[in-house]
Parts: structure tokens; sequence; C-alpha cells
């Protein structure tokens, strides 16, 4: 028996759809709340994401919980960065309690580049030990050794960057975190096709499954920003040059029309197994993507 409705969607063969949800930095609910209830019946889960960027703002945790009880698929996303070993455990045990069974485990951004620069970085763990330590608290035991009261069960993910150059740290990584037991991998974004293709060519020897990060460009100024300070990423010179020729006014557009593009391709060659859109504050045209895509 699956462990969540998203696991269970995972190992039916269906093209699969998640995409991330920003909560905000502060108490006003309403706009992810919004969000929530756009994206809920859409999509097959929904990501929060964890102090993104090393900005602060309301909790994974929280934002997961808010879905649920909006009849929504949580991924609660854990980075490494902010906790030790102690409270990424009680973390995982209480969003057990709370009926959340979906995780994504990352690293974390450094803390210099966020807007509390002055915050120290825990990092007790990485990404690769902390899905040891789902896997373990699993069995019954904490990562002291000790009897668990009461053991979770979860499906567990991790992220990889298959357009990373050199590629070969994030392929020995990328095994490293399936041999720690991730069930699936949502990627960094995606936009050379077929650099992707020969990074799945790799990670098909292995029992997971991959969804291709789909980051919306809304603007020239982000495309190249995100090639000159975001590893992992390379949004080639013609996608630069298509968003131009749509001028200021039409570059929204023509980012939606591209991620759109790309998710049609994707499913139609069944390059992987479906797709994790990230619109970055604009979720609320998640739904014109899909459109565009034709889901």
């Amino acid at each position: 028996m699956a462990v969540s409705k998203f696991q269970e969607v995972l190992n039916s063969g269906k093209f699969v759809v998640t995409c991330e949800i920003g909560p905000p930095k502060g108490t006003n609910l309403d706009k992810m709340q919004h969000h929530i209830d756009l994206l809920k019946y859409r999509v097959d889960a929904l990501n929060v994401t964890d102090h993104q960027s090393s900005v602060m703002r309301f909790p994974s945790l929280g934002g997961c919980l808010a879905i649920k009880e909006r009849g929504g698929e949580p991924i609660l996303q854990m980075t490494c960065r902010d906790r030790n070993r102690l409270a990424l455990q009680a973390d995982l045990l209480f969003a057990y309690t709370r009926g959340i069974r979906n995780v994504l485990c990352l690293t974390g951004d450094a803390v210099v580049i966020g807007d509390h620069k002055g915050a120290k970085g825990v990092f007790d763990l990485d990404s690769v030990q902390l899905l040891r330590a789902i896997r373990q608290l699993e069995t019954g035991e904490d990562l002291g050794g000790n009897k668990l009261d009461g053991a979770v069960e979860f499906c567990a993910g991790a992220v990889v960057c298959p357009e990373a150059d050199p590629i070969e740290p994030q392929l020995i990584k990328f095994e490293k975190k399936v041999e720690a037991g991730a069930e699936f991998f949502q990627t960094q974004g995606v936009y050379d096709l077929e650099k992707f293709a020969k990074f799945m060519e790799f990670a098909r020897q292995f029992p997971v499954k991959i969804l291709a990060g789909i980051i919306l460009l809304t603007s020239v100024g982000m495309a190249k920003y995100m090639n000159a300070n975001i590893p992992g990423i390379c949004v080639p010179q013609y996608l630069i040059d298509e968003l131009a020729a749509a001028g200021k006014g039409g570059a929204l557009r023509k980012g939606i029309e591209i991620a759109g593009r790309m998710i049609a391709t994707i499913k139609k060659e069944r390059l992987c197994d479906g797709v994790h859109i990230m619109a970055i504050g604009r979720e609320e045209l998640v739904l014109e993507i899909l459109e565009a895509a034709g889901i």
C-alpha cells in the first residue's frame, strides 16, 4: 500500500505534475491560501519552499498544514541549513502526526545570499544524511539509536541539477541520494532538453521517478540573472532571443508559452516521469502554463 496519494500517482505511470508554492514573509496567508485553492485539484502535489534562497519566510511545515487543511497533497521541503539533527527529526515526527507523508530533502542555500546575513548556517546533516535519517526513523529508531514510541513512513525525494557543468559531481551525488532512499527527484530548472535527455539515460538505471524542473521565465533580465548567479541553470541564447523579440510587454506571455512548449515536449517524448513547475511568486500563472502545455 502506498504511503501517500502522491506516491500512488508516482507509481501509476501517469505523467506527474507538481508545483511550488512560496509562503509569505509574514502572517498574512491570504495569497498563499488563494494559490493552494487554485492549484490543489490541478496538480498532483504542492511543494512549500523552506526559506528559499535563505530568505526568512513562513515555514514550509505551516504551509503544508494549510494545504492539508484545504484538501491538497503537500510535499514538505526540509533544508539542513537551519536545523540540527534533533530539530529535523522532531519536525518529521510532527509532520507525520499531521498527515504529511511527502518530504523533499535539501541541503540548503548558503546564508550569505539571503536576508539574514548574520545568521549561522547549521548544516549538521546534508541532504543525503537527511534521507538516511528518514529511513532510520521508519525502522523505529532515531539517529541516536534510541527506540521510538511510534515510527514514521514517508515518500522521500531529493533534488538534482541535470544541466550542471561539470555534470559528474551531480551524478555521484544523485547515486548517493538513491542509495540513501530517495524515491523521486525534482530537478533544478531545465532548459536544454537534449542535455536533459542525456542525463535521463544515466538516471533510468535507477528505480526512481524524475520530475523535470520548469522555471517560468518572466523577462530577459531574469534569464540573464539566472545564468550569471544560479549554479546548474543555463537558459540558452535562443530562448533569451525569443523573450527579447516579444518586447517588454510580451515577455511574460512568451515565458508562459516557452514553459508550456517544454512541458508538452517532455510529455510527448516521454523524457521523464513528469514536471515540477516553479512560477516563483506568480503561482496563479501555473494554470496558464498547464493550458499552454495541453494538460
